[in-house]
């Protein structure tokens, strides 16, 4: 088993963006936890144009805040690449609305399937803006017995924080979530915050952004299990400690 492994990083790095600012070390925090070397690398959506060839060298995806992207497609494209070729994925905020849309369009033919902040006039908009904003706030969560998203924390209920004004269209959740893709985590009123792939290492996306721990020094609990199934790890609810 090798002990150095690299995650593309994929989205439009900013440096004043918190969560960018947090996921290296959010990665770093993990990768002490594992005992392995770990390197993100940011992959600008620009650059991605044959995200196959692209992303062949990666032992793991994170799709990343901060959308709308610069080149949307290539953010989807990526997305495609580790589901469809079971690389370990994690979407957070922008990261999880987009694989909403990628499976969305390639997996049930919904092609119109978009986001209201890049098409506002889109005839099916998946993904539209938060009755009530979420930038810089925290909220309770409520999460799906048996999930990954579960066994990661190891208890029902989480509080984590939010930087997004955007999230899934309640119109379009019973037909989103019929199949393999299913809804693991809910706020309080029932609105989906979470979800993953059914029959995939570890695919998780989550509106919410875990990685944020990291500037207080703490290990999220779905990062830390996002690079163990990078590692090879498997998730287990045994495995709860934060430090």
């Amino acid at each position: 088993m090798s002990n150095s492994y690299r995650i593309a990083l994929v989205g439009d790095y900013d440096s004043s963006v918190p969560a960018h600012q947090a996921i290296p070390l959010a990665l770093a925090l993990a990768a002490r936890y594992h005992k392995v070397a770990v390197e993100g690398v940011w992959v600008h959506t620009l650059q991605i144009e044959d995200a196959d060839a692209l992303l062949a060298t990666y032992d793991g995806i994170w799709c990343v805040p901060a959308s709308p992207y610069s080149n949307t497609r290539g953010a989807l494209e990526a997305i495609r690449v580790a589901r469809e070729k079971a690389i370990p994925f994690l979407g957070t905020c922008g990261g999880f609305q987009h694989a909403l849309i990628e499976y969305a369009r390639n997996v049930q033919g919904l092609v119109d399937a978009d986001h209201a902040e890049t098409n506002p006039d889109a005839s099916l908009a998946l993904i539209v803006p938060l009755v009530c904003s979420l930038v810089e706030k925290e909220a309770e969560l409520v999460l799906t017995e048996g999930s990954l998203l579960y066994r990661s924390y190891g208890v029902p209920r989480v509080v984590e924080g939010y930087r997004c004004s955007y999230g899934p269209n309640p119109e379009h959740e019973q037909a989103l979530f019929a199949g393999s893709l299913r809804a693991t985590a809910h706020d309080l009123d029932g609105a989906v915050r979470g979800a993953e792939l059914s029959g995939h290492p570890f695919f998780v996306g989550t509106l919410f952004q875990p990685e944020r721990k990291s500037l207080k020094g703490e290990l999220s609990p779905v990062v830390r299990d996002f690079v163990g199934a990078v590692v090879g790890v498997m998730v287990s609810s045994a495995i709860i400690s934060h430090d």
